[in-house]
């Protein structure tokens, strides 16, 4: 594999440190129409780990997401990114922070107009990088996620699983310390989103990338906490004894409150009356 799509140099990554995490969220809280969506909301990612968005719809997943990239602000709290507090940041300098962010949408939000290999490059072409560069960052981004073969066709041509592919692939372009996903695997079929999984878990174990997903089906979340990405043999192990990623955390919210914060073990073995009957 390009040592394009590795992590980049410690030297070069002003926030790499294990012990310095990647997202903080200090009692954020956010009202629309005067109904409190997010209440005193607080936990953090640390460098390296997936943090799995669980619960309930409406249950404010995606506004944390939103706020996580500064595509919202926060009524009251802290939010750092990459230690520094993005609530307080100007338009500018937000759109900075972003360059260091991948965000991958439920629905993929491709361009229709423009082909997949302008689609992924889109954000190297915002900053000038030269064709023939872009052109062969894009080429090993879209084997990454194993669909080099389209990097002509345009999005109408895709099933939504490949547009799914094409979205990550944009979203890993740029070598982001941070990658959100937002319910990637939505409106597909139990085959297709194992593969998207499958992806996001390379993403994690071959890139170390840190990451926060969205997921409304708790068997993807399963499946990316008990198995690891194998790089020979391209496909999924799960872990011995039943183990789980130590990298890979859980968070649940209900009703706008944060319901678990915690390993996956913690959150099977938990004897709480909701949780119990949540996973159920």
């Amino acid at each position: 594999m390009s040592q394009e799509l590795l992590p980049r140099d410690e030297a070069t990554l002003k926030v790499a440190s294990p012990h310095e995490p990647i997202v903080v969220f200090e009692n954020v809280s956010i009202v629309f129409d005067e109904k409190p969506v997010l209440q005193n909301i607080s936990f953090r990612v640390n460098h390296g780990e997936t943090c799995i968005l669980l619960g309930p719809a409406g249950g404010g997943k995606s506004v944390l997401m939103k706020l996580a990239n500064g595509l919202i602000r926060p009524d009251s709290g802290t939010i750092l990114i990459f230690g520094e507090d993005i609530t307080r940041m100007s338009e500018d300098e937000l759109y900075k922070m972003r360059e260091r962010v991948g965000m991958v949408f439920q629905e993929s939000a491709l361009f229709d107009s423009l082909s997949v290999e302008d689609n992924v490059a889109y954000r190297l072409h915002e900053n000038q990088v030269p064709e023939a560069e872009a052109h062969e960052r894009v080429v090993e981004a879209l084997r990454f996620v194993e669909l080099e073969q389209a990097i002509a066709k345009f999005p109408s041509e895709l099933s939504g699983g490949m547009r799914r592919r094409v979205s990550i692939a944009r979203a890993i372009i740029a070598k982001p310390d941070l990658i959100l996903y937002d319910s990637p695997t939505g409106g597909l079929d139990p085959i297709t989103s194992t593969t998207i999984i499958k992806l996001v878990m390379k993403q994690r174990d071959v890139s170390h990338t840190t990451s926060l997903l969205i997921t409304h089906r708790l068997q993807d979340a399963f499946t990316l906490a008990m198995n690891r990405f194998d790089s020979e043999t391209n496909t999924m192990k799960r872990l011995p004894n039943n183990g789980t990623d130590e990298t890979t955390k859980f968070l649940v919210l209900n009703e706008g409150r944060i319901v678990f914060d915690g390993t996956t073990m913690e959150l099977v073995r938990s004897a709480d009356p909701w949780l119990k009957e949540y996973l159920s």
